[in-house]
């Protein structure tokens, strides 16, 4: 079985707001940017262009680069708290959150001269890595069947495909892409044969690569990348050819613990508005607070979000130790997502009517916690996953 049932003594983690001078710091960029900033770029589908840059001048975007190559070098329950702050705040961080982890594949597996040349600019935010591509129309999250192709032509590789869900694809400046270099049907495991390879958007679109938006719920700048004949030098290949799938589920864990705690953020957010809202609106005599139908809902949230911050903490906990924590990490997301979509749901219902009015910006965030059900991984996935892995069920199909 996965760590999840035999957690090594040794670990401890900390209890309480942990990182207050760090927490501190988060909030007082955020306060320049109040929920009016974020209703104007739902609007105009905008970028958050000087949140990010705000972001990355303080230095929190490069929290988790080695202090060797411009980054602070910091565990990954500092940046989880990050992300935890900014929307805590009543801000998003999902726009900025890639540049903080995707280049996780860089630094574990990438060459010595590639780490030099890519990680000191990143740390920087001269060069942005935000972009992802792996998910495909046709293969969704069953990444083995992917049909994007690299084949290796003297010093670089030819690359044809599509990619959809590359979210900031626009705003990057490089994308880490998954592709197949072997076919299926020649690989002894359907795991091996994939490839991750770095990609400088800046000389691929317009030469062999198209990017389009595409227009979604939640404004993630999301889109779909076209492929035909995409040179890309042999130098960008991370690690060895067709072990990328292993090089990109090494970082699952990363990610799922800053999401999930990226969650929790939402979720406290939400959940504060929620019970200010109960105590000072008024109907029928009193605050409907101190209804049961109103306060039930919300006291069941924060015991939700309260258990689901433990879960994530160990997450951290056991990631930073270097111990097994897939399913520690693939849980805390579950919970996160479900305990703050919960906490939507109440907030939405507490508000009533306006509820819906954007200036409360409970809508804004109602439907950023919709998307934690579905990305970066399904609630049904994690379960397949616990059932599988943890409990030793039969693979479900």
């Amino acid at each position: 079985m996965d760590g999840y049932l035999s957690t090594p003594d040794a670990i401890s983690m900390e209890l309480g707001e942990d990182y207050p001078e760090l927490r501190d710091s988060v909030r007082r960029v955020c306060q320049r940017f109040p929920g009016e900033y974020w209703r104007k770029l739902d609007e105009a589908s905008g970028y958050p262009t000087e949140f990010v840059d705000e972001l990355t001048r303080a230095g929190f975007l490069a929290a988790l680069i080695p202090e060797e190559y411009g980054g602070s070098g910091l565990p990954i329950r500092a940046a989880a708290v990050i992300l935890e702050t900014i929307n805590a705040s009543g801000c998003t961080a999902s726009p900025a959150h890639a540049q903080m982890y995707i280049m996780g594949t860089l630094l574990r597996h990438g060459s010595a001269e590639q780490k030099q040349r890519y990680l000191p600019g990143i740390a920087d935010g001269s060069l942005r890595l935000q972009a992802f591509g792996v998910t495909e129309p046709t293969s969704g999250s069953d990444t083995t069947k992917l049909k994007t192709r690299a084949e290796r032509q003297g010093d670089h590789y030819v690359v044809t495909g599509q990619k959809v869900w590359t979210s900031r694809a626009l705003h990057s400046d490089l994308m880490l892409l998954l592709a197949r270099t072997t076919p299926l049907d020649k690989v002894a495991k359907k795991t091996d044969g994939l490839s991750v390879f770095l990609v400088d958007l800046r000389d691929a679109v317009g030469n062999g690569m198209e990017i389009r938006p595409i227009d979604a719920l939640i404004n993630h700048n999301t889109t779909e990348v076209f492929m035909d004949g995409l040179k890309v030098p042999a130098e960008n290949l991370i690690g060895e050819e067709g072990k990328g799938f292993r090089y990109i589920l090494d970082g699952m864990n990363a990610e799922r613990i800053l999401v999930a705690t990226e969650c929790l953020g939402d979720g406290r957010w939400l959940l504060d508005k929620a019970v200010e809202y109960a105590k000072t609106r008024e109907v029928f005599g009193g605050p409907i607070g101190r209804n049961q139908g109103i306060q039930f809902p919300l006291a069941r949230c924060y015991a939700e979000i309260e258990a689901a911050d433990m879960m994530a903490r160990r997450a951290a906990a056991l990631f930073e130790a270097g111990a097994p924590c897939g399913s520690e990490a693939n849980i805390a997301k579950m919970l996160a997502s479900e305990a703050t979509w919960h906490t939507a749901e109440a907030a939405l219902q507490t508000h009533g009517g306006f509820g819906f009015a954007r200036e409360y910006d409970i809508e804004r965030k109602w439907r950023e916690a919709r998307l934690y059900q579905v990305a970066p991984i399904s609630t049904n996935l994690i379960l397949a996953y616990v059932g599988q892995h943890v409990l030793g069920l039969p693979r479900s199909y």
